[in-house]
């Protein structure tokens, strides 16, 4: 019972789209009708509104930790176990992708993903980060930055701490990464991917 009330819980949590909560704070469009129409930083980011866009990626990350956070210390006193503290990190996750607040359209889970890891590890998260900003300077391209991360995370946990189930959480998320970013995939093979900080008109 108490497990299945972490799940919904980090599920409530992951389906608070920041891109939708900052872009009304700060008067700007919805980011579903312009530019990439993905409710995430980067689109965000696309306003021109960089205050917009921080605040957009800080607060994705952050309900993605405090998911996981609140699971990992508290979860023992009501005896939820590994699989259930795993399925906490996936249903945090997929809140952000399929929002119950949003008619279930939501955004690709980069950020979220990477408050996953962090609350996971912290060494994990930072590795996982690193990586991104290194693709982010020596490519400019988001999208590349996000599918080279969520390829490697899984490889890094398995080099951290070996295959359980929380590895095969990350793979999970991992997978819906690449799935979400299949369109990006095929921008980038025809040379069509915007860069990040590049403009387009909001509608």
């Amino acid at each position: 019972m108490y497990t299945v009330l972490f799940v919904v819980v980090a599920y409530l949590l992951g389906s608070i789209s920041f891109a939708l909560v900052s872009s009304k704070l700060f008067g700007l469009a919805d980011p579903r009708t312009y530019g990439s129409k993905n409710p995430g930083a980067t689109n965000v980011l696309r306003s021109g509104n960089k205050l917009a866009a921080l605040l957009t990626l800080v607060g994705d990350a952050a309900k993605g930790w405090l998911a996981v956070w609140l699971a990992f210390h508290f979860g023992a006193q009501y005896q939820v176990g590994e699989i259930g503290l795993a399925c906490v990190c996936v249903a945090v996750f997929l809140g952000h992708l399929f929002p119950v607040f949003a008619q279930f359209k939501g955004g690709k889970g980069v950020a979220t993903a990477l408050g996953v890891l962090l609350g996971i590890s912290p060494l994990l998260g930072l590795l996982v980060l690193v990586t991104w900003l290194c693709v982010a300077v020596l490519s400019r391209y988001s999208s590349l930055s996000a599918l080279i991360s969520a390829v490697l995370a899984p490889i890094y946990y398995g080099l951290l701490f070996g295959f359980n189930l929380y590895f095969a959480a990350i793979v999970v998320i991992s997978a819906f990464l690449i799935a979400r970013h299949r369109q990006n995939i095929g921008n980038l093979m025809t040379g069509k991917e915007s860069k990040i900080g590049a403009k387009k008109k909001a509608g």
